[in-house]
């Protein structure tokens, strides 16, 4: 059986304690604050996320940006000419055009390097859900299963990854059109919580709202309990936008139900430059998002 690596990029969220237990290359997005670009690795060596969440509150706006065809030649070239081969998870296309990105990079490579395998997947996946992801697949490459095994399997599996998410901030979803305006105002008055879904096309999209704060990260739970089964095998990550005493009132009310284990991090810049500050996001297995 060949050798191969498991890429996958920094939009998982996966804390580097995660990232170097799983054995799995991340490849760095780009996000621009203040007029500088700055790469987001795991180990947030170029910024902390503290400073970027403080950033955010007092006013300032993120951008971001996909990897492109040029950043996956550079990279993926070397381990080919070392004689491996390359599985790659990506964050999904429906919320970037990382993937696709990949996808045509591996296509230039399979000309140079016929005799290799170059597998792209999109994951449809965004944060600790395609961080998920990234794990399953993870631990069946550390069992010894093989690239096409690992490849088949998450084909077949993906749509079980499922996410929920909560915001504190509607305007970074108006920012980002996933909410109008109006009623992102609305709701601010309000106090209206949206919690969103991660759907089969790997879309984020809203799913209900609920009023207030601590409604809204219960809202969460239910959705884990309603729809969640051997609960003692679930691995479940939860991720936050520096708010983390809420996403621990999340983990500690999943970890109550009996699951073999549960992970937090923080939610990166990329994704938190649309998400904001305050965002509480659950990910776990289900038969179906």
């Amino acid at each position: 059986m060949a050798e191969y690596v498991l890429f996958t990029d920094s939009t998982t969220d996966l804390p580097v304690e995660l990232v170097q237990e799983m054995q799995v290359e991340v490849m760095p997005l780009v996000f621009t604050l203040g007029g500088k670009n700055y790469r987001n690795y795991p180990d947030n060596r170029e910024l902390s996320p503290k400073e970027f969440y403080d950033r955010l509150r007092a006013g300032e706006v993120s951008t971001t940006s996909q990897i492109n065809q040029a950043d996956f030649l550079d990279t993926f070239t070397p381990v080919l000419e070392q004689g491996k081969d390359i599985l790659y998870l990506a964050f999904s296309s429906g919320l970037s055009g990382t993937f696709n990105s990949a996808r045509l990079a591996a296509e230039d490579l399979r000309e140079q390097f016929p005799e290799r395998t170059i597998e792209v997947i999109d994951t449809l996946q965004a944060s600790m859900g395609e961080g998920l992801a990234v794990y399953y697949a993870a631990c069946l490459k550390n069992e010894g299963k093989s690239l096409r095994e690992v490849a088949d399997w998450f084909v077949e599996n993906r749509q079980s990854i499922c996410a929920w998410f909560t915001v504190d901030d509607l305007m970074f979803l108006k920012r980002g059109g996933r909410v109008s305006g109006a009623a992102a105002v609305a709701g601010t008055l309000l106090g209206i919580k949206p919690v969103l879904h991660v759907d089969e096309e790997g879309k984020l999209i809203p799913m209900e709202k609920v009023r207030g704060r601590k409604a809204s990260l219960d809202a969460l739970v239910k959705h884990f309990a309603a729809s969640t089964y051997d609960r003692s095998e679930q691995v479940v990550f939860v991720s936050h936008g520096d708010c983390l005493e809420d996403c621990r009132y999340v983990a500690d009310k999943i970890a109550a139900l009996g699951v073999k284990r549960v992970c937090i991090s923080t939610i990166g810049p990329v994704i938190g430059a649309h998400s904001g500050p305050g965002t509480v996001a659950l990910f776990f297995r289900a038969e179906k998002r």
